[in-house]
This record gives C-alpha cells, sequence and structure tokens, in this order.
C-alpha cells in the first residue's frame, strides 16, 4: 500500500484556537446540522470555523455514492430532516452570516435527488434573511431536469456543481457520476434561467496532464460556467486514492490566468482552495454584490 505523502511547507496554517473551534461545533449539534467542513475533512475547517463560517451540508451525513476521493460517509442515508431547512436558517442567523453556502451528500435513493430538501432550505433563508446571498453546491440529480428546475427557480445567487476531475479518471475516481452529465447540469441551468451565475471546481494532484485540465475548462467555458475553483486533492486516508502529485502555486497560478483569459469571470485557483472556500470573496470578485 503507498504510503500518503508529506505536505508540502505551503499547506502550513495557523492552529486554530479551540474555543472556536468547540463554539461552531457545540452551535452545529444543538441544531443537528453536518457541515461538509467536517464530513469531507477540510484542512481549512479550523481557519473558517474561527471566522465563524462553515459550510452546511444538507440532506444528512451519508452519501449513496462511492467516490474514491472524499471522506463522507457511504452507506443507506436516513430520511431527510424535515426541521433541517429552519435549523439551517437559525445557524445562519446565529453565526450572522451574509453569504450562506449549502451543499449535499448525493442522494440518489430519492425521487427528486434531494432537489425538494434545496428549493426549501433556499426559499426558507431568502425569506427570512433577504439580505443574506446564498450559493449551493448541488448533486448531478442523476441528469433530470425537473428536479433541477426545482432547484433554479428559487433563484440562488450562485448555483454550483463541481465536474470533479477530469473525465480519464472518472471510472475510479468518480465512478457513478457521468462527466457529460455534468456538463450538460451547468448548462441547463442557463437554459433555466439565463441570469443564474454558475459556478464549477477540480482537484488536481489525482493523476492528470495539465492539458486535460486545460480542456476540462474549456468544457465549463463551453457550458457557460461563471465561476471556477482548482485546489489541490488531499488524500483523507489510505484507503482512498492516492495523491500522484502536489501541484505548485506557480501552477496554481498559471491555471487562474489560463482560466480568466477564457474569460470565467473569476477563477480561485491555489494549494488549500476548496469549492466553498471563501465564496463570498470569489463571488464579489466576479463582480456581483
Amino acid at each position: 500500500m503507498m504510503a500518503r505523502r508529506r505536505l508540502p511547507a505551503w499547506f502550513t496554517q495557523k492552529i486554530p484556537r479551540p474555543e472556536a473551534m468547540r463554539g461552531m461545533e457545540a452551535l452545529l449539534r444543538a441544531k443537528n446540522l453536518h457541515t461538509v467542513c467536517e464530513s469531507a475533512l477540510c484542512p481549512n475547517m479550523g481557519q473558517c470555523f474561527m471566522q465563524g463560517t462553515a459550510t452546511f451540508m444538507i440532506l444528512g451525513d451519508t452519501c449513496t455514492r462511492v467516490c474514491t476521493f472524499c471522506a463522507v460517509k457511504k452507506g443507506v442515508p436516513l430520511r431527510p430532516d424535515e426541521k433541517e431547512a429552519q435549523h439551517v436558517c437559525e445557524a445562519t442567523r446565529t453565526l450572522g452570516l451574509t453569504y450562506a453556502v449549502i451543499t449535499s451528500v448525493t442522494r440518489d435513493d430519492l425521487p427528486d435527488g434531494g432537489a425538494f430538501q434545496f428549493a426549501l432550505t433556499i426559499a426558507s433563508l431568502h425569506n427570512q434573511m433577504p439580505e443574506t446571498r446564498v450559493e449551493v453546491l448541488i448533486p448531478d440529480f442523476l441528469g433530470d431536469i425537473g428536479a433541477l428546475g426545482v432547484v433554479v427557480q428559487e433563484k440562488p445567487q450562485v448555483i454550483n456543481h463541481n465536474v470533479e476531475t477530469v473525465p480519464r479518471l472518472y471510472a475510479t475516481v468518480r465512478p457513478q457520476a457521468v462527466y457529460r452529465r455534468s456538463l450538460d447540469l451547468l448548462l441547463a441551468v442557463k437554459d433555466l434561467d439565463p441570469g443564474s451565475v454558475t459556478k464549477s471546481g477540480l482537484m488536481v494532484g489525482l493523476g492528470e496532464t495539465k492539458e486535460e485540465v486545460v480542456e476540462v475548462m474549456r468544457d465549463l467555458r463551453g457550458a457557460r460556467c461563471d465561476l471556477l475553483t482548482i485546489g489541490q486533492y488531499l488524500q483523507p486516508s489510505e484507503r482512498h486514492h492516492p495523491v500522484r502529485c502536489f501541484v505548485t502555486p506557480e501552477e496554481f497560478a498559471e491555471y487562474g490566468r489560463i482560466g480568466m483569459d477564457m474569460g470565467f469571470a473569476a477563477v480561485a485557483s491555489g494549494p488549500l482552495v476548496r469549492s466553498s472556500y471563501r465564496a463570498a470573496d470569489l463571488y464579489k470578485d466576479a463582480g456581483r454584490s
């Protein structure tokens, strides 16, 4: 079995204050909420929790897919929590968030893939905190455009769907996903609501080539994607897909320049970049307010 690689020096971060971590964790447990920060073992969790931000993960904490890059628990999920949307609103208010990011596990067991729960959460936030911007990071809903429309009609400020990696690696990294289906989903958002802001992201360091990454970026622009994130893949455990290489900060900067030249409204590209990390800043970089 391949040994996990030592992280390069550029991954060094400040140790988070224990009281900040405990305070956020207490709030989340009190509201019976999950975050992708915790479930996906995000390296930025401590920094985000210290700043009083988190990415809420709705529809439970158990995913129906077996992606080999992801640390989120896999198995048979529980029924969606009817109070979840209200709890997200309460936590958002308590934290004083002006920009809320909502994601989910993939729920292929549900007829609508969880679209109704997304829509309910967006509507609740818009109704109770109209000044708060809402970004959603959605699954592919198995390509169901009707389900997608349920989310789009609630008009979140950003609709994000990650392609995650290059198509050649899907069979080993995302075996239940379809690259073309993800691109079509992003394009369908624009067809349903041309004014929507769309976003996608991918990880590097899984074994892809630079040429493959650039081709994915072209495909995303072809799908009229507005915002792009690119970050370093980190192996959650020995059971997960191995890190094949660590991309340097200089290479990330080059991807950022290429993306802007292609016409993305804003690009976040760096070792610690994650799909929802500093999402409000990327939204502002695109000229939104």
